[in-house]
C-alpha cells in the first residue's frame, strides 16, 4: 500500500507541474517522465507479487513434496527392517544373522535420518509429533528385535521343540505401531502441503487484484495526462499545422493565429514571416516570369528552329511561326507514329532525335523531349544543307579514297604523336611491305623495321636510315630527298609538315625518271652521235679556262671543220657519214690530253679547247698533229675513206676573253683557213676583221630599216599530228635589204641584239603578228620567238598585254617560244615572268630543246605548254640510233610533264612518219611548207587543213 500512495503523489507532483505554463519541450519531459514513474511503480509492485509467488510454489515444493517423500521413504526403510527382522529369526547360518544384523542397524539408521528430514522439510508442529512416535516406536521395535534375537539365539543352544516367545509378539505388536505411525506422518505432511497450496493460491490472487488496480489507476492516469497534452501542445500544433497546409495549397493570404512565448508561438511567428516573403517573391517570380515569357515568345518567333509543345493529350499548346510552316508541309510531323515513319536510321542522330523529309524535298532533324506534365517538345531543325554538305562529304571521301588507292605516289601521313593515320596500298608496293603487317598508330620506327625486313636497305639499321632522313632533311629544302634502296631503285621521298604537329610523306619510285633524266642531262651536255662534249659543256669548259687564265694559264680554242664531208654522206650515205665522225672523234681524243676538251658543234664542226699552253708553238704542234691524224685514211663498213680538217685557232687572253668571243674569232680563223686551202691551220689575225667591217656595214643597214619599213613577216605551218592538219604558223622575221635582197633571220638577230635593236623589233614583230593572225581562223595559234634579250626587258609583259589588247586575239591563241638562254641571266626572274604571262593566258614554248644550255631544272621550274625538238635532232632521226634516243627521251619527257611536243626541221615524209610514231604533238618544216608571206596564208590553210598529202599539198599550193 505504500507503493501505490508514494505512486499517487508523484502523479499527483508531475501534474501540477505539466499545468504550469513553461516552453513545449519542458512539458513534453514531464508528462513522459510521469508516465515512467507509473510504469515503474506498477512495474516493481508486480515483480514483488510474482517472487512472493514463486517464494511460496518453491516452498510447497520443497518442503511439502519432499517431506512426504522421506515420510514415505521411512516406512519403506521399517518395512525391510521387519523383513530383515524375520529373516534373521528364521536362520541359524551364523554369516547369514551377522548380514542381517548389519542390514537391520543401518536401515535403522537410514530410518532415523529419514524422520530428521522430513520434520525439517514439513515445519509442522504435527508432523515433528508424527515423526517422534515413529521414531520412539522404531527404537522400541529395535529394543524387542534385540532381545529376541538374543532368546533365539538362547533356544537354538537347546535342544528340542521351543515354545511360543512373548518377545516375538511383542515386536510384531509394535511393528504395526510403527507402521500406523509412518502412515499418520505421511497424512500429516500431505496436509501440510495442502495448506501451503491454498495460501500461495491466496496470495496471487490478493497480487492480481493489487495489479489490476494499479493497471487502473495508470490509464486513468495516461488518460488524464493525453488529455493534458492535447489540450497544451497537440491542437495549437494542429492549428498552426492547418496555416501550414493553407500556405503550401498556395493561400498566401491565410490567417496565422497568435501564438505565446514558447516554440510554437516562434513557429507561428516564423510561418507568418515565411508568408509574407513567399507572397513577395512569388509576385517577383510571376513577374519575371511573365517578362521572360515575353522575350521567350520573342524568342521562339525568331528563332530559325520549330518548337511545338504537345500537352498530355496530344493537343497542340504553343507552336511557334517556323514550326507552323514545316507543319503546314507535313502535318504528320506532329504525331509519333508517323514522325516514326518519317524519321531516317542514323548513326549520328540518337535516341530522342530523327530525322524527317518533307514535301518539298528539305530534310529536317526532329527533337524530342518529354515534359513534366507528361507532353512533349517537339524541335524542328532544317538540316537540309547540312545533309547537302554530308553528301558531297561522303562523295569528297570517296574519291579521295579511290585517288589515294590508284595515285602513283606512295602516302602515308602522321600525327603529331608520331603515329600513322594514313597509308596507301602504292606506298606498300614501293617498299615491298605487305599491308596486312601495317596498321594505323604504327611509329615511323615500325614501319621502317617493315622496310628493312622486306631487305630495302642492305645492312643499314633503323638508328641509320632516322640518321639518314634527318640529315637528308635538312640538307634538301623543302623536305625532298632521294633514298637508294638495295635493289637499286630510287626512291623521291618528300616529307611536309600538317597543322597539327604531324607530317606528310609521299614516296614515288624515280628510279627509271631518274636514268631519263642522267641520260637526258648527259645528252643536253652532249653529242649524241660522238658522245663528245656539245656546244654548252664546250661553253663551261671554256668559261673554266677563262678562270684559270686570270690566274697566268693561258689556253687556246680550235675550230675544226672536216673537208670533204659532204662528198662521203653524199656518195656513202649518212651512215658512213656518222661512223666517219665517230671515228674522228675518237682520233680527237687521242691527240689530247686529258685536261684539254673535244667537243662536236654540229654538223662536221668540232671544236678543241686546250688547257695549259706556254705560247702559239704548243698549240702549233697540237694543230698539226690534228691534221695529221685526222688526215689518215679511214676503214669504214668496207669503205676506205680519206678526209682532211681546217682548224681555226684563237689565243686567249689575246684574241678574247670571253668563250663567245674566243670561238667567233677561231670561226673566224677557220673561215680564213678554208678559204686559203683545206687541210691546215690558221690563227686568228686582225687582219681578218674585214668581214667585221662588213659586219659593221650591216649593222647600220639594220638600224635604218626600221624606219624604212623593211621588215616583214613571213609565216611557216604547224602541223598536228593527231588531228591531222594544221593548227598554227610560227611568225619569221625577214629582212627586204634594198642591196642585199632577202636577208635570213639568223644572219642580222644577232646583230639585232648586240647592238640593242631586238627590243624594239621584238615589239615590232609581236604586235604585227598579232594583228595579222586576228584575220586567221579562230582556232589557228601564232608562235612568236622571243630573244633572251628582249625576255629580260622589264616592260615585256605589258608589251605583250598592250600587243593583244590592240589586235584584241585571244591570249589562248598567242604562243611565245624562248630558247634556255633566257635563264642564264636571273632564272628566278625570268620564272617570274614566265608565271606572269602563263597567268595572262599565253602559252609558253621551249625552243631548240637539247641544243642549247639544257637543263632539266627549267622543265621542274616551269610547266612549259611546248617543247621544240631542234631539227639537228629531226634530221637525223632516221639516220642515227642517238638521235632517235634523244627524240624518244623528249617526248616521254614532254607526256609525263603534260607539255606538247613539236618537230621542226623535217623535211621527209620518212622523218614525219618516225615523229608520228614516237607519239610527237605536232611537226613543222620544208615538208609542210617554206615560210609564205602573209598575203599566201590563205592558200596554206586550205592545203592543209584536211590533211597532209604532199602531191595534194602541191597541186593546192601550185593553183
Amino acid at each position: 500500500m505504500g507503493s501505490v500512495a508514494a505512486l499517487r503523489f508523484v502523479t499527483a507532483r508531475l501534474s501540477r507541474l505539466a499545468l504550469t505554463k513553461g516552453s513545449i519541450r519542458i512539458q513534453i519531459l514531464i508528462f513522459c517522465l510521469a508516465m515512467s514513474a507509473v510504469a515503474v511503480a506498477l512495474g516493481g509492485y508486480s515483480i514483488l507479487g510474482i517472487r512472493h509467488a514463486g517464494d511460496l510454489v518453491a516452498k510447497t515444493f520443497d518442503e511439502s513434496l519432499m517431506s512426504i517423500n522421506y515420510a514415505r521413504a521411512a516406512g519403506a526403510d521399517f518395512a525391510a527392517m521387519r523383513v530383515a527382522s524375520s529373516q534373521r529369526l528364521m536362520t541359524t547360518d551364523p554369516a547369514v544373522r551377522a548380514s542381517l544384523d548389519s542390514q537391520i542397524d543401518e536401515l535403522a539408521k537410514a530410518l532415523s535420518e529419514d524422520l530428521t528430514i522430513a520434520t525439517e522439510r514439513s515445519q509442522s508442529s504435527r508432523a515433528a509429533k508424527a515423526a517422534a512416535k515413529v521414531q520412539e516406536a522404531a527404537d522400541a521395535w529395535m529394543a524387542l528385535h534385540r532381545r529376541a534375537i538374543g532368546s533365539s539365539s538362547t533356544s537354538d543352544a537347546v535342544s528340542g521343540p521351543r515354545p511360543p516367545d512373548p518377545v516375538i509378539g511383542d515386536v510384531d505388536r509394535y511393528s504395526k505401531i510403527v507402521s500406523q505411525q509412518v502412515e499418520l506422518l505421511v497424512n500429516y505432511t500431505a496436509g501440510d502441503a495442502f495448506l501451503f497450496r491454498q495460501r500461495a493460491l491466496a496470495t496471487v490472487k490478493r497480487d492480481l487484484q493489487l495489479n489490476i488496480a494499479g493497471l487502473t489507476i495508470a490509464l486513468i492516469l495516461s488518460v488524464f495526462f493525453s488529455w493534458l497534452l492535447a489540450r497544451r501542445i497537440i491542437g495549437p500544433v494542429a492549428i498552426a499545422s492547418k496555416a501550414a497546409r493553407r500556405i503550401a495549397d498556395g493561400d498566401l493570404n491565410a490567417t496565422i493565429p497568435e501564438g505565446g512565448s514558447d516554440e510554437l508561438g516562434t513557429l507561428l511567428t516564423a510561418m507568418e514571416t515565411m508568408r509574407d516573403n513567399i507572397r513577395t517573391m512569388v509576385n517577383r517570380e510571376v513577374s519575371q516570369r511573365q517578362s521572360a515569357q515575353a522575350r521567350l515568345s520573342d524568342a521562339l518567333e525568331s528563332s530559325r528552329e520549330g518548337v511545338v509543345l504537345l500537352d498530355a493529350d496530344g493537343q497542340i499548346a504553343l507552336a511557334n511561326s517556323r514550326a507552323s510552316e514545316f507543319i503546314r508541309h507535313s502535318p504528320q510531323l506532329v504525331y509519333a507514329d508517323s514522325a516514326a515513319e518519317l524519321a531516317t536510321a542514323d548513326a549520328d542522330v540518337d535516341e530522342s532525335a530523327s530525322e524527317a523529309r518533307l514535301a518539298d524535298g528539305r530534310w529536317l532533324r526532329v527533337s524530342r523531349s518529354q515534359t513534366q506534365e507528361g507532353g512533349v517538345i517537339l524541335v524542328y531543325s532544317d538540316i537540309t544543307t547540312l545533309k547537302q554538305q554530308k553528301a558531297e562529304l561522303h562523295a569528297t571521301n570517296l574519291r579521295l579514297d579511290a585517288a589515294l588507292t590508284h595515285m602513283s605516289q606512295g602516302l602515308c601521313l602522321y600525327d603529331g604523336e608520331g603515329r600513322l593515320q594514313v597509308i596507301n596500298r602504292r606506298f606498300c608496293e614501293i617498299f615491298n611491305i605487305s599491308p596486312e603487317l601495317v596498321a594505323p598508330g604504327m611509329t615511323l620506327e615500325d614501319l621502317l623495321m617493315l622496310s628493312i625486313a622486306a631487305g630495302n636497305h642492305g645492312k643499314q639499321t633503323v638508328i641509320d636510315l632516322l640518321v639518314e632522313r634527318a640529315r637528308s632533311i635538312s640538307r634538301e629544302e623543302g623536305g625532298n630527298y632521294l633514298q637508294h634502296l638495295s635493289d637499286g631503285r630510287i626512291v623521291s621521298i618528300a616529307q611536309r609538315s600538317t597543322s597539327d604537329g604531324g607530317w606528310l610523306v609521299t614516296c614515288e619510285d624515280v628510279t627509271e625518271q631518274q636514268r631519263a633524266e642522267s641520260q637526258i642531262a648527259f645528252m643536253a651536255r652532249h653529242d649524241a652521235l660522238t658522245r663528245l662534249p656539245n656546244r654548252t659543256l664546250l661553253a663551261e669548259r671554256i668559261e673554266q679556262a677563262v678562270a684559270q687564265a686570270g690566274r697566268g694559264f693561258g689556253f687556246a680554242v680550235f675550230c675544226l671543220d672536216l673537208d670533204n664531208f659532204k662528198q662521203v654522206n653524199d656518195t656513202l650515205g649518212h651512215p658512213v657519214g656518222d661512223e666517219l665522225l665517230c671515228a674522228v672523234a675518237d682520233r680527237l681524243n687521242a691527240c689530247i690530253r686529258e685536261v684539254d676538251t673535244v667537243a662536236r658543234l654540229g654538223g662536221d664542226e668540232f671544236a678543241i679547247v686546250q688547257i695549259g699552253i706556254q705560247g702559239s708553238e704548243d698549240t702549233e704542234r697540237l694543230a698539226r698533229r690534228i691534221v695529221e691524224c685526222v688526215g689518215a685514211p679511214y676503214e669504214l663498213s668496207g669503205h676506205r675513206v680519206v678526209v682532211g680538217c681546217s682548224i681555226g685557232i684563237s689565243l686567249a687572253p689575246g684574241d678574247g676573253t670571253t668563250g663567245e668571243k674566243l670561238l667567233k674569232n677561231a670561226d673566224v680563223a677557220l673561215y680564213r683557213a678554208k678559204m686559203e686551202g683545206r687541210g691546215t691551220w690558221r690563227f686568228f689575225e686582225p687582219a681578218m676583221d674585214a668581214s667585221l667591217q662588213r659586219r659593221r656595214a650591216l649593222e647600220l643597214d639594220l638600224r635604218e630599216a626600221m624606219s624604212k619599213d623593211e621588215f616583214a613577216l613571213f609565216y611557216q605551218p604547224l602541223y598536228d599530228l593527231h588531228l591531222d592538219r594544221i593548227c598554227g604558223f610560227e611568225a619569221l622575221l625577214r629582212w627586204h635589204h634594198p642591196k642585199r635582197g632577202l636577208v635570213p633571220p639568223d644572219q642580222f638577230i644577232p646583230i639585232a641584239e648586240e647592238i640593242g635593236l631586238i627590243a624594239s623589233l621584238g615589239e615590232w614583230v609581236l604586235n604585227r603578228a598579232c594583228e595579222q593572225a586576228t584575220f586567221w581562223p579562230s582556232e589557228m595559234k601564232i608562235a612568236v620567238n622571243v630573244s633572251a634579250a628582249q625576255f629580260r626587258d622589264p616592260g615585256f609583259i605589258d608589251i605583250v598585254a598592250d600587243a593583244l589588247t590592240a589586235s584584241k586575239l585571244s591570249p589562248q591563241r598567242l604562243e611565245l617560244e624562248i630558247t634556255e638562254s633566257v635563264f642564264l641571266a636571273n632564272s628566278t626572274e625570268t620564272i617570274a615572268t614566265l608565271h606572269k604571262l602563263k597567268a595572262q593566258g599565253v602559252r609558253i614554248a621551249l625552243d631548240d630543246f637539247g641544243t642549247g644550255y639544257s637543263s632539266l631544272s627549267y622543265l621542274r621550274s616551269f610547266p612549259f605548254d611546248k617543247l621544240k625538238i631542234d631539227k639537228s635532232f629531226v634530221r637525223d632521226a632516221t639516220a642515227t640510233h642517238g638521235s632517235r634516243s634523244i627524240i624518244r627521251a623528249v617526248i616521254s619527257l614532254g607526256k609525263g610533264l603534260g607539255m606538247t611536243t613539236i618537230a621542226e626541221g623535217v623535211e621527209t615524209i620518212e622523218q614525219l612518219n618516225h615523229m608520228r610514231a614516237e607519239g610527237c604533238n605536232e611537226a613543222q618544216g620544208f615538208l609542210f611548207s617554206r615560210p609564205v608571206p602573209v598575203a599566201e596564208i590563205p592558200a596554206t590553210i586550205l592545203a592543209l587543213r584536211n590533211g597532209f598529202k604532199e602531191d595534194g599539198f602541191k597541186n593546192a599550193m601550185a593553183s
